[in-house]
């Protein structure tokens, strides 16, 4: 897979006003966000695979995770390729409006922790990459505790630190061919 660098700005300031976020205490927890379990994979025949997504593998276990690292300039985040369009791998209707949403369209959905618990829902995040800036708004949740079920599209929980992005990220990033698909990056900040 391509990798480069690209760095993520959530619009107008959303992780500082989220109070667990500021408290120090949390900030340390955020930090060592460890595993809070793992997860028995099943086989199934209905993983949807589009967009090379993995599916779940009986009895591999999958870690999962209620936390995400703490957002600071050097925060590594994992951008990868996702559908939210119906029928596409990234399952059912998106969680912040339960609306499919086209390939065409700027969305994101971020790990469980990132996520907050919805508290995110509709508010812009800004990805920089490539050179170029884009806002994308959260739709959705990429679950990083539950998955290997229909819901999910027979894939495993995200990692902790995804920001699973549509189609028309990718293109407003200038990203093409095998440049799509994951992306590693440092730099994950509150805008201000």
């Amino acid at each position: 897979m391509y990798s480069t660098i690209f760095k993520l700005t959530l619009a107008t300031c959303v992780l500082l006003t989220q109070p667990y976020f500021i408290h120090a205490n949390t900030y340390r927890f955020l930090a060592e966000c460890q595993a809070s379990g793992y997860l028995t994979g099943t086989s199934t025949t209905n993983c949807n695979t589009e967009n090379n997504s993995e599916c779940c593998k009986a009895n591999q276990k999958y870690p999962q995770y209620r936390c995400s690292p703490q957002v600071t300039s050097n925060t590594k985040a994992k951008m990868t390729l996702n559908s939210f369009a119906e029928g596409g791998d990234g399952g059912g209707p998106s969680e912040c409006d339960e609306q499919y949403h086209a390939d065409t369209e700027r969305v994101v959905a971020l790990s469980t922790g990132w996520y907050n618990g919805g508290s995110r829902c509709l508010k812009n995040i800004r990805i920089k990459g490539n050179g170029r800036s884009v806002l994308a708004k959260v739709v959705d949740e990429c679950d990083s505790v539950h998955g290997c079920d229909a819901e999910h599209s027979y894939q495993p929980p995200c990692g902790n630190n995804v920001v699973d992005a549509s189609q028309a990220v990718w293109d407003a990033l200038g990203y093409s061919g095998d440049q799509v698909g994951t992306l590693k990056s440092r730099g994950l900040m509150p805008e201000n």
